[in-house]
């Protein structure tokens, strides 16, 4: 396939997916090496082995899965033309991001009370990693929710119809990748004690 080829509009969108894909790989690699770190430090002696991670983190995680659905829905609704449908689930997946985000500081505040710190004399690095890996997603799904209000203005203004949802269809992959790193980090917080 030559990327050279087609009319300008179809170079335009060929571009901004390619440059999604790469910033996407970039912060997969990110949280890879993260995880890793987090292995590689789970051999140090001071590691504790018994933490349970917060239930407002379990709480979180299916409404960010819901979330998801929301704009897969969106999505949906908009490729059958249904505006007013496209609407009510982008900002059903905004109050949902919203409360995702909520949740994870109701789970920092769960660790606070167990005596468990990101810093200082009490805390210890297997915390350290937990309270790093979900604050770096915390800034992400920010960055995420950014996306969606572009979207739901673009939507409002009736820029997005069946044969062009370029933005949407964006912000979705963003979105589910976003959701997809937070499942991959719980399970591996859940799993690797």
């Amino acid at each position: 396939m030559d990327l050279t080829q087609g009319t300008e509009e179809e170079k335009v969108i060929r571009a901004k997916k390619m440059m999604l894909w790469f910033g996407i790989v970039s912060l997969t690699m990110g949280f890879a090496g993260w995880t890793s770190a987090y292995i590689v430090s789970s051999k140090r002696e001071d590691w504790i082995s018994d933490l349970e991670l917060p239930q407002a983190f379990f709480i979180s995680t299916a409404i960010i899965i819901l979330s998801s659905i929301t704009y897969w829905l969106a999505k949906s609704s908009i490729k059958k033309e249904n505006q007013k449908q496209a609407t009510i689930f982008l900002a059903t997946t905004l109050v949902l991001g919203v409360t995702f985000i909520v949740l994870q500081f109701i789970g920092f505040s769960q660790m606070l009370e167990n005596g468990y710190y990101f810093t200082g004399p009490t805390s210890n690095i297997k915390m350290s990693y937990v309270f790093l890996l979900a604050a770096v997603h915390i800034a992400h799904v920010v960055a995420g929710l950014i996306t969606l209000l572009v979207v739901m203005v673009q939507q409002l203004r009736g820029k997005y119809t069946s044969g062009k949802m370029l933005g949407l269809e964006l912000g979705a992959t963003f979105w589910h990748f976003l959701d997809f790193i937070w499942v991959y980090l719980i399970v591996f917080m859940y799993f690797m004690k």
